[in-house]
């Protein structure tokens, strides 16, 4: 499941539990159901931080509950549900009427990592935690808006293979040198710190949210 907080003018969105925050369809509906209020109570200087509890930020769509269809037809009909629904978290987040932060608190991986990417700007822990796209490993291909959102955001070709047709598991250092997160913070809670000071710094200026 997730919370939403609001410190001011800060909305704070946090994946709860000490789970992998797989992105089960209750816990996709659940986000949805926080960027809805979030973009109901927007207005000038308006800021949005995604976070999570635990060990994982989010890893990735919920491949169990798929498998639990009980056929090989079953389960694709779930994954591609559970794409389809998580196509929209994606649309809210990039279209929300206000600056967003991803604080990652840990492993991000496929459907999780596109969740961070979704975001303005993306911290990250040094300590622990991986970026991955696991979906060559794991014989899924990857849908058309995750491969839009990979090329607007990893704009290197020769990043975007490794990436993809290497399946590196990438620590936020590397992360950084490779253009694909902004900033790496030694520990979860310093990387949370500085995204609230950054969400402070971005909502200061009370910019229009129609023009964000």
């Amino acid at each position: 499941m997730c919370s939403l907080e609001k410190n001011g003018n800060i909305f704070i969105l946090t994946l709860t539990g000490d789970d992998e925050h797989r992105l089960h369809p209750t816990l996709i509906e659940s986000i949805q159901t926080a960027l809805k209020q979030v973009r109901k109570e927007a207005k000038p200087g308006s800021v949005l931080i995604t976070t999570a509890q635990g060990k994982f930020f989010s890893n990735g769509e919920d491949l169990k509950y798929a498998a639990a269809a009980g056929s090989a037809t079953g389960t694709y009909d779930r994954i591609r549900e559970m794409s389809d629904s998580f196509k929209f978290v994606v649309a809210d987040l990039l279209s929300l009427p206000m600056p967003t932060v991803a604080a990652v608190s840990g492993h991000a991986a496929a459907a999780g990592f596109i969740l961070a990417l979704s975001h303005d700007y993306v911290l990250m822990r040094k300590d622990k935690g991986i970026l991955y796209m696991s979906e060559l490993n794991i014989g899924l291909t990857l849908s058309d808006y995750f491969m839009a959102l990979l090329k607007s955001k990893i704009p290197s070709s020769s990043v975007r293979r490794h990436v993809l047709l290497q399946c590196v598991k990438i620590k936020a250092d590397k992360a950084v040198e490779m253009g694909i997160i902004d900033f790496a913070y030694d520990t979860a809670e310093e990387s949370q710190e500085a995204a609230l000071k950054l969400a402070v710094k971005l909502g200061f200026n009370k910019w229009n949210g129609g023009v964000v």
